[in-house]
């Protein structure tokens, strides 16, 4: 969430970074909304002073009304003057009421409008609409291309690995059976990530999958994306889209003591998310699917760490692809391609030899202070010290099953087996080839 003293500070400023974005923001509402409740809360704060005065007054009035020393002439105008005043406080108390619904009114109103507001662009961020104004930052590894590899989809069902009927007959379309040593190699990918991070630093977390309505307002997934998101009406839990939204919760409401920052957290979760592409786009394989696993980096840190602790996200994100051997690229994302939350964000991408395509493994953002406003996360940097708000970060580290499309099309052998990455040959028993069938 913006701060509203910031719009308040320079509304062209915020009005210009939102514009990048490319996306409706009801920012002109905001604005005159909050005039309207800042003159209104004038209102009440000086009606509620002249009737605190009257209450003193009416009170002073009352005793020299029963004071036998004060002359009745004066008693008698005391009485008066009372009755007067206690009309006017009457008057008040009724007007005060009204403004104070009012106020109310406006109060939930302009936080329902600044719950819409995404991040804004930190200045860094290129300019752009779509994925095509993203800028390359760097890349390792050949988009090669050598004709006699398949698609993940075509190799994973010769192998009897992936079973996309059996798939559909149990959930319908999206869906898909990892089988043999297809579900081993994915159990394997997290194991290893698992140990991989927690080994530079993270501790790691194994969350709820489902979450209170309120986790996903604080995380900001709510409102934007409700009709992406599985909702259990009956009971009102809402199914992870990813951990990131379990983690920022997780010190939702709290001050953080000194000494606490930096926490950085690594988190396993199957996520789950209404895919909603065009007909024809991405509809086969395992590259867009409604259930997918996925390893979560996520950090809290002091605001002036923020830049130096995504660089070493993307570093750690990064070094998983390098560590599989697979070819994969980093870029920056243009303003229109940012995440409702993010400020600035790297896109990590793998190639994919066998659909000859770049596929996003990791996406890692700096959310600045935007979802600890949310979330009412605040720390301390010394003991009795006024509280701030954190910066907030997060990444895959990484997706699957994309991963493991990468993982099948890079190491298929020519003779239609699949060799196994080295480096989680151990998490597979030993074995470092899948025969083909």
């Amino acid at each position: 969430m913006l701060a509203l003293q910031s719009i308040r500070d320079d509304p062209d400023a915020v009005r210009q970074a939102l514009a990048r974005r490319h996306t409706d923001v009801p920012l002109d509402e905001i604005i005159a909304l909050d005039g309207r409740w800042r003159s209104t809360l004038q209102q009440v704060e000086s009606q509620r002073s002249e009737r605190n005065a009257l209450s003193k007054e009416i009170g002073g009035l009352a005793r020299m009304t029963t004071d036998e020393r004060v002359a009745r002439r004066e008693q008698k105008h005391a009485a008066h003057r009372r009755d007067d005043l206690v009309a006017r406080s009457a008057f008040l108390g009724e007007k005060l009421e009204s403004l104070e619904s009012q106020l109310k009114e406006m109060e939930a109103r302009l936080r329902d409008l600044l719950l819409q507001v995404p991040n804004l662009p930190d200045p860094d961020v290129p300019d752009g609409e779509g994925e095509e104004d993203n800028v390359v930052v760097r890349q390792a590894g050949e988009e090669y291309r050598d004709g006699w590899r398949l698609a993940h989809w075509e190799l994973g069902e010769r192998l009897g690995i992936i079973d996309f009927e059996r798939g559909a007959k149990l959930s319908g379309s999206r869906f898909f059976v990892l089988k043999g040593a297809g579900a081993r190699l994915q159990r394997a990918l997290i194991q290893w990530m698992l140990d991989f991070h927690t080994e530079r630093g993270y501790q790691e977390v194994y969350p709820p999958a489902m979450v209170k309505e309120e986790c996903m307002w604080k995380g900001g997934w709510l409102p934007k994306f409700a009709e992406n998101m599985y909702h259990d009406a009956e009971e009102d839990y809402w199914w992870l889209p990813t951990a990131e939204v379990a983690l920022t919760n997780l010190h939702s409401d709290e001050i953080l003591e000194p000494d606490t920052l930096p926490l950085h957290y690594v988190a396993y979760t199957p996520c789950f998310r209404r895919e909603k592409v065009s007909a024809g786009r991405d509809v086969r394989g395992i590259k867009r699917v409604h259930q997918f696993d996925k390893v979560e980096l996520y950090k809290f840190v002091p605001p002036e760490r923020s830049a130096e602790e995504l660089d070493k996200l993307v570093a750690d994100a990064e070094a998983v692809c390098r560590a599989l051997g697979l070819p994969h690229r980093v870029s920056r994302l243009c303003a229109g391609e940012l995440g409702f939350n993010a400020a600035m964000s790297y896109d990590i991408e793998v190639w994919a030899p066998g659909c000859e395509e770049w596929l996003e493994v990791s996406s890692c953002s700096s959310c600045t202070d935007f979802q600890a406003r949310r979330a009412a996360i605040r720390f301390r940097r010394q003991k009795g010290g006024r509280p701030e708000h954190p910066h907030t970060l997060n990444g895959s580290g990484l997706a699957l099953p994309r991963t493991v499309i990468a993982v099948l099309e890079n190491y298929q052998q020519p003779d239609g087996s699949v060799a196994v990455p080295e480096v989680i040959r151990p998490y597979m028993g030993g074995v470092d080839v899948f025969p083909s069938q």
